[in-house]
């Protein structure tokens, strides 16, 4: 009986080493994806053009292109609009974190956000906005907080729309206090 045990017993240890080493061939056999960067570059300055004329410059201290062609920004990006000259500053767009979105041509620009219009003195601060290159439009969600400051008047607001240069805009949500000029002629009511 004792000599049946230790059969028993020999047999249960061989089975179970036997069934550990097929799990361990089971478990190498999985391939792990990669999901990170497929390339990463430090202080990094793209100049875009159009017609042979420089229209854009963007500079970050880091960038990441990953498989789908999308972009990270992860410590910052500065993007700088140039006139049809190439050499006079329009405006500009930082943020403390970006990304294009390579399928939508979309710049995704977060923390500390600041839009300026350099011939304006215009100035938009916000903690996310939006560049669509294709529409040539800045944007911002609709609950999104903002805060524009011109050399008048400092307006505050939730949403807004604005064309590429900065140079007109709309706040969706205007909240605040706002300055009326009295004398000011209101436009008669179109019907």
């Amino acid at each position: 009986m004792k000599r049946l045990g230790s059969y028993v017993l020999a047999y249960s240890l061989v089975v179970s080493g036997l069934m550990s080493c097929q799990k361990q061939e089971e478990v190498q056999k999985k391939v792990v994806k990669y999901e990170g960067p497929m390339l990463e570059t430090s202080n990094v300055l793209t100049l875009m053009s159009d017609s042979a004329r420089l229209r854009l410059r963007l500079k970050a201290p880091l960038e990441q292109i990953f498989q789908n062609g999308d972009q990270v920004y992860p410590k910052g990006v500065n993007l700088t609009f140039l006139d049809k000259d190439g050499s006079t500053v329009i405006n500009t767009i930082k943020g403390n974190y970006g990304k294009l979105d390579k399928t939508k041509n979309l710049y995704i620009v977060r923390g500390d956000v600041q839009v300026t219009n350099i011939e304006k003195q215009q100035r938009m601060n916000t903690e996310e906005a939006f560049y669509d290159k294709n529409k040539a439009l800045i944007y911002t969600q609709k609950q999104t907080e903002v805060r524009v400051t011109t050399p008048t008047e400092s307006l505050t607001g939730r949403g807004l729309t604005a064309n590429q240069d900065f140079s007109r805009y709309t706040i969706l949500t205007p909240t605040g206090v706002f300055a009326v000029d009295p004398t000011a002629k209101v436009p008669a009511p179109t019907r």
